[in-house]
């Protein structure tokens, strides 16, 4: 596996693949190092989790700037990714006890209940986009709730995948209970056929979801899948028009625009379209691109120089069938994989700005003659990730929000965002499952029925 410098283009370090036979050693590990922590009390686990949040906090500095090396993370954004996982490690060593304790049901027994048990060793197949927090928001419910974690990073970040590991290490945990695997995807395939693994949760595309659910649905594992996004922000009428911009801004270039559920299309009714757009692209210019190391960077470099091609195709695309830039449009000249905060208006469907995920940050504006087509447009998409509404009128939002929009995580005005307390997931194209909150401990458990006659 070779590191890139995703801002210089640079080759960076090396990493070797394992070997089958190295695989084999790993999961045996895993099962063996499992057999001994299901049997862990829920407080000594609670324990080396939250010494993993002080490790996360005190080295966050350093594990940001290996976020920047390897995939292009602007360093502020690194440090709070770690601080967050801090954050989700401490809400389940606090919450996990509750969450599994059994629950009495009244039935015909003298006894009837409910106990929530480990399912033994799961395989975690991540991305690159969020480096640390994508796995912490697995891992962090999967080992209080007792199981072992295989890791399967993106290949494009090793050093971060060995980094989690060693992390795990130095808080306590047995070796083997968190296992990075530097694999490839033949061999990730053999590993969910093996039979050590109980589980497999991937997040990632929504082919690679496709792959991965038939892979473990031939071998029987519970899977659980966080894929692709395409969220629709319908700003309406009465919307604040300052408040709505800058945080429809700032989700579009969230992780320079690389992220699952960044606003992607930006469906607006027409009396504010045109004022939507003009504040739109200012607040969209002064953002700072620019080196992720360098102080007051907003918007870093694509992870990828596959990655940037691509999100250009889609800006091409889309104005060869009539979408105008408003904004950018352009890869940034120079080395490194740099796509400058663009605005494209006039999208319409058809186009990849509206059909397609856009993982990038570039803004796709849609007209919307009222409050029902604005809706429609709104869902008129395979995926189902996230979505949010703005508007001055807080239980039309509430509505539009719980019964109207067909997303997992749908939000009034505010941004989109995953947080511990609250389940996390989507459905159509964009997964099923749930991530985080008692919903996510519960993915990869044993729901068993225990009956006293």
């Amino acid at each position: 596996m070779q590191v890139v410098d995703p801002s210089t283009g640079e080759k960076g370090e090396r990493y070797e693949t394992l070997s089958a036979d190295d695989v084999d050693s790993k999961l045996q590990l895993a099962e063996g190092s499992y057999e001994q922590w299901r049997q862990t009390p829920l407080s000594h686990r609670a324990e080396l989790l939250r010494r993993v949040a002080e490790d996360l906090r005190a080295q966050k500095h350093d594990f940001a700037e290996l976020m920047a090396r390897e995939m292009g993370k602007p360093r502020a954004q690194g440090e709070g990714e770690a601080e967050k996982c801090a954050w989700v490690c401490e809400y389940y060593a606090e919450h996990a006890e509750a969450f599994l304790a059994p629950e009495p049901i009244e039935t015909d027994a003298s006894e009837s209940y409910v106990s929530y048990r480990p399912l033994g060793p799961i395989f975690a197949i991540m991305p690159w986009n969020f480096p640390f927090w994508q796995v912490f928001r697995h891992a962090a419910p999967g080992l209080m709730a007792g199981n072992a974690i295989v890791l399967k990073h993106a290949e494009n970040v090793p050093g971060c995948a060995l980094a989690l590991e060693q992390i795990f290490r130095d808080a306590g945990f047995l070796e083997g209970l968190f296992t990075t695997l530097l694999i490839d995807r033949e061999a990730a395939s053999r590993v969910i056929a093996d039979r050590r693994i109980r589980g497999v949760t991937l997040t990632g595309s929504t082919e690679a979801g496709r792959a991965v659910a038939s892979q473990a649905g031939e071998h029987l594992k519970k899977v659980v899948l966080e894929l692709g996004g395409s969220d629709p922000y319908v700003v309406l009428e009465d919307a604040d028009l300052d408040e709505t911009v800058a945080v429809c801004a700032k989700s579009r270039l969230l992780n320079s625009g690389q992220s699952c559920i960044a606003a992607k299309r930006f469906i607006v009714v027409e009396p504010l379209r045109a004022r939507f757009e003009e504040r739109l692209v200012e607040e969209m210019k002064a953002a700072t691109m620019g080196h992720p190391l360098e102080d007051g960077t907003d918007v870093g470099p694509q992870a990828r120089a596959d990655l940037r091609d691509e999100l250009h195709r889609q800006v091409r695309q889309s104005v060869a069938k009539g979408a105008r830039v408003a904004l950018g449009g352009e890869p940034a000249a120079g080395p490194g994989f740099f796509y400058p905060p663009s605005v494209l208006t006039g999208v319409r469907k058809g186009m990849p700005a509206f059909d397609e995920e856009v993982f990038g940050p570039v803004a796709a504006v849609i007209g919307a003659d009222d409050e029902e087509q604005a809706i429609a447009l709104a869902n008129d998409t395979p995926y189902g990730l996230g979505a949010a509404v703005f508007t001055e009128d807080r239980e039309k939002g509430r509505a539009i929000a719980e019964h109207r929009l067909e997303a997992g995580c749908c939000f009034v005005n505010g941004l989109v965002k995953s947080d511990p307390r609250l389940p996390f997931g989507g459905v159509g194209e964009s997964g099923y499952g749930r991530e985080l909150a008692r919903h996510g401990i519960r993915e990869f458990v044993n729901a068993k029925t225990v009956w006293l006659a």
